[in-house]
């Protein structure tokens, strides 16, 4: 469990003043210790994206909280811990966001909506996606972008072996096309990160085109089946 610190002296923190209309000064409200553990969090996050885990220093998350190093160790112990539970809920809400999308009964439109889910992760929670696809000194104990990669495969893989079977193919074969599917999307959207071109729609239309058609089959204009068009 991360600790959190309590409210009161252990905060570390300096008392905080702010102007009044007339000119004197009020003291500031100190955060509760669950306010600090949020804002340390934020700031670590922006800080991770901007310049990786080894260019963030404890020293510097502290500064822009206003407050003394003493107090990120006792919330997470050290950069590590910080750093760790950032990986971890980024993980959760990407994980949360494909598995949820998954709501259509054609297999294209759930090709489609698992590939717009991680666009639109990357599109809203853009610094999480970079920190996640970065690789760290903890990545081992806190997760990496693959082993979030299998998590999500192993979703569609159990969509894709009823699919395989109602066809008629080897069921046993769908772990294998899970993982180039999602595959292909990640990377693809890792490209996408800083590219931001062709639009949203335009990458998914490509993306399922390839996923279902083949190389073979491929449509010279590719459409969107499902309700979402933008």
């Amino acid at each position: 469990m991360d600790r959190v610190a309590s409210d009161g002296k252990n905060d570390g923190e300096k008392s905080k003043k702010t102007a009044t209309p007339g000119g004197r000064r009020s003291r500031r409200v100190r955060m509760t210790g669950k306010e600090r553990r949020e804002q340390l969090l934020t700031i670590g996050r922006t800080l991770f994206a901007e310049k990786g885990f080894e260019g963030t220093s404890v020293e510097e998350i502290a500064a822009k909280a206003g407050v003394s190093k003493p107090v990120v160790y006792e919330h997470f112990g050290g950069k590590e811990g910080l750093y760790a539970v950032v990986v971890d809920r980024e993980m959760r809400t990407l994980l949360d966001m494909v598995t949820g999308a998954l709501t259509a009964g054609h297999p294209r439109e759930l090709c489609e909506q698992a590939a717009f889910a991680l666009l639109d992760y990357i599109d809203h929670c853009t610094d999480g996606f970079r920190i996640l696809v970065r690789d760290s000194p903890v990545a081992q104990s806190t997760g990496s972008f693959a082993s979030l990669i299998n998590d999500i495969a192993t979703q569609v893989e159990d969509i894709l072996g009823l699919e395989f079977k109602s066809r008629g193919f080897d069921p046993k074969l769908a772990p294998l096309y899970a993982q180039a599917l999602v595959g292909m999307v990640a990377l693809t959207g890792q490209w996408w990160l800083d590219a931001r071109k062709p639009k949203k729609p335009e990458v998914v239309a490509h993306l399922v085109n390839l996923a279902w058609h083949g190389l073979d089959g491929l449509e010279q204009k590719p459409r969107l089946i499902g309700h979402r068009k933008n």
